[in-house]
């Protein structure tokens, strides 16, 4: 599904990666600073690599010879950092909604009432983000995210800001969303744990190098 193999380096940290995604959930293992998130914002398209390249399925993505960069926009990818960032002048429907809304009706996959009853933020959607808690924020980020339709749902340190009990409540509407929805996945964390609870197959990335 997901082929890559590139090299970014910025000063003295240089990362390699080179490996193939498959369906389901992949988890991404490190200590902070390995090149973790690095390597997310390459899948993204928020980074370019200086060598190498990316395929997705019958889609290239980037490759740096034939100097072709596909933009993130165009890679119709799903991403949730670890602060969600919601749009704090709109209500959590209209979050929610973000990016549905740029779709064609032929390609949405999901439905605002599917998402919201996944997620148990069905009560929620009249409120602004500043009236959510942590833990009701990220489920609205997973949410918008879920409504785009991504191709594929990238994850970055997701539960990090949040603390162990809500961590522990978002956890499994992150499995429900692996095995209800069927979105392939790129869950990283430091966290073993969480990655351990969800991924079908785990990767590690130690000093810029990512192996199994």
């Amino acid at each position: 599904m997901l082929a890559l193999d590139v090299v970014l380096s910025r000063g003295s940290f240089t990362l390699h990666a080179k490996t193939t995604i498959g369906p389901g959930v992949t988890g991404i293992c490190g200590p902070s600073g390995a090149g973790k998130s690095t390597l997310l914002s390459l899948i993204a398209g928020l980074l370019k690599p200086q060598r190498g390249s990316l395929h997705f399925g019958d889609d290239c993505l980037v490759d740096v010879t034939r100097q072709h960069f596909l933009p993130p926009w165009q890679r119709h990818f799903g991403l949730v950092f670890q602060d969600g960032q919601l749009f704090p002048h709109l209500s959590v429907r209209d979050n929610l909604l973000y990016g549905w809304k740029q779709l064609t009706p032929d390609a949405r996959r999901f439905t605002l009432a599917q998402v919201a009853t996944l997620l148990e933020i069905d009560g929620l959607l009249d409120r602004r983000p500043l009236q959510l808690s942590g833990g009701e924020r990220q489920r609205v980020a997973l949410g918008r995210a879920l409504l785009y339709s991504p191709r594929l749902l990238l994850l970055d340190e997701p539960l990090s800001s949040l603390d162990e009990r809500l961590k522990q409540q978002i956890l499994p509407f992150l499995k429900r969303i692996k095995t209800e929805t069927g979105v392939p996945m790129i869950y990283v964390s430091h966290s073993r744990a969480e990655v351990d609870y969800l991924a079908d197959r785990v990767l590690t990335v130690d000093a810029g190098l990512l192996h199994d």
